[in-house]
Order: C-alpha cells, then sequence, then structure tokens
C-alpha cells in the first residue's frame, strides 16, 4: 500500500519560513486621531489670523521702523518749517552756483556724501503750461533764459530734495538703505497729501505764483523744485 506524498505549492509556505505578518493600514485610529488634531489646529489659526489690508497694511507691526510714521511727525515739525527758515532767493542761489559752485554748496546748500548738494530756494514767478509729466514751469526774474525752472506738482514727486534739504535726515540714522529710501519716498507723499493736494496746477497758468522748495543740483539746466508750499502770489 503506497503512502501519498503531497508536492509543496506556491501557496504553501515551506516548513521553516516565518509567515509574513498582516499589513497594516495607514489609518489607523491613532494616526486619525493625529490628523484631525493637525485640522483643527489649523482651522484656529485661521481665524486667528488678522488679514490686513489698506492703512492696516502699509503701518508697522509695533516696535519696529515705520517710514510711514516717520514722514508723517516729522514733516510738519521739523522738515518742512527748516526749508522755509533757510530758503534763499533762487536767483541768488544760481548766481553763486555759476560762479563757484563748491563755495556756493557750502553757503546756500547741504552736501551729504558725494551726491549733489541741495539747496532750499524761494521764489515769485509766472506760472506756465503745466508739463505731461506732472512739472509746473515758472519764469522767475532775475533767472537766465537757459535755465528751467520747474516745479514738481505730481501726481509723481520724484528725487530726495525734501529729505535731504536740511541736513538732519541722515543715512546714519537708519537701520538699512532701504528705511532711508522709504523715508524720502514718504516725505514726498507728505508733499503730495498736504503740499499739493489743494493745488490745481492748471489753473495757475499764466499767474503769478509764489513757492518754496528745494532741489538737487543734477542738471544744471534745469531746477526741479519739490515744493513745501506753493500758491498764488498775493
Amino acid at each position: 500500500m503506497s503512502t501519498a506524498t503531497s508536492t509543496p505549492t506556491s501557496e504553501t509556505p515551506k516548513p521553516g519560513t516565518p509567515k509574513k505578518a498582516p499589513k497594516k493600514s495607514f489609518f489607523t485610529p491613532g494616526r486619525l486621531i493625529a490628523a484631525g488634531v493637525i485640522l483643527v489646529v489649523l482651522i484656529l489659526m485661521f481665524f486667528s489670523t488678522k488679514i490686513l489690508t489698506g492703512k492696516e497694511a502699509t503701518e508697522a507691526a509695533p516696535g519696529t521702523f515705520s517710514p510711514q510714521s516717520y514722514a508723517q511727525e516729522k514733516f510738519d515739525s521739523e522738515i518742512a518749517p527748516d526749508i522755509v527758515k533757510r530758503a534763499t532767493e533762487l536767483a541768488v542761489v544760481q548766481k553763486a552756483i555759476a560762479a563757484d559752485p563748491a563755495a556756493a554748496a557750502k553757503k546756500y546748500g547741504v552736501v551729504s556724501g558725494s551726491s549733489p548738494a541741495v539747496y532750499s530756494v524761494k521764489f515769485t514767478g509766472t506760472a506756465g503750461k503745466p508739463e505731461a509729466n506732472g512739472q509746473l514751469p515758472v519764469t522767475v526774474p532775475g533767472m537766465p533764459a537757459d535755465i528751467k525752472v520747474l516745479v514738481q506738482t505730481g501726481p509723481a514727486i520724484n528725487g530726495t530734495a525734501v529729505r535731504d534739504a536740511t541736513g538732519k535726515v541722515q543715512f546714519s540714522q537708519f537701520k538699512n538703505q532701504i528705511d532711508y529710501q522709504n523715508v524720502g519716498a514718504e516725505l514726498n507723499k507728505q508733499v503730495k497729501d498736504k503740499v499739493l493736494a489743494n493745488v490745481d496746477p492748471a489753473s495757475l497758468a499764466g499767474k503769478k505764483v509764489a513757492a518754496v522748495g528745494a532741489f538737487s543740483l543734477i542738471n544744471p539746466s534745469a531746477y526741479i523744485i519739490t515744493p513745501v508750499q506753493i500758491g498764488e502770489a498775493k
């Protein structure tokens, strides 16, 4: 009587082979609970986060430097009054520059490092037609015919003449170049908001105007002045 022997199949483990542990599901109760906790935390963080827009977005967080606040505080209290106080008749400044630029800068201007001198000036003249670039030409008695006198009226106010005119706003006072540049931009915004907001350049054409402002001597044939005061001459 013969004894039948069984032949191992691929499904039958060989003797001595350890059994494979069953695969664990990723979605175990522990992991599901942890994921739920994280989701709840994220939702709470979203609803507790304040999204800043408009004016709030431009203001610095408490304890940080704000170029906007600096400009708002300094423009009326220090910078504009100092430019008015320092202002010399434009024709006088021009003659001094023509005679001796270095001496003129020392007597009437403010020089910061290697930058061109910045002058505080005042003048009365006849306004022309506003130019497309936002500059108002003014014919000033005593000024040479080959030198244009242009007053910035916006909407864009360029340069840093207002920032640099007094010598009291120095790079060393700020943490970095960005803050220093932003202060210049914010002071120009003060000019737009407080000096030019109620000025209609087109209505001044052909009229006598009086202005006080500052300019940087970059182009000797065009004095581009940023005003801290401007209006019809009385």
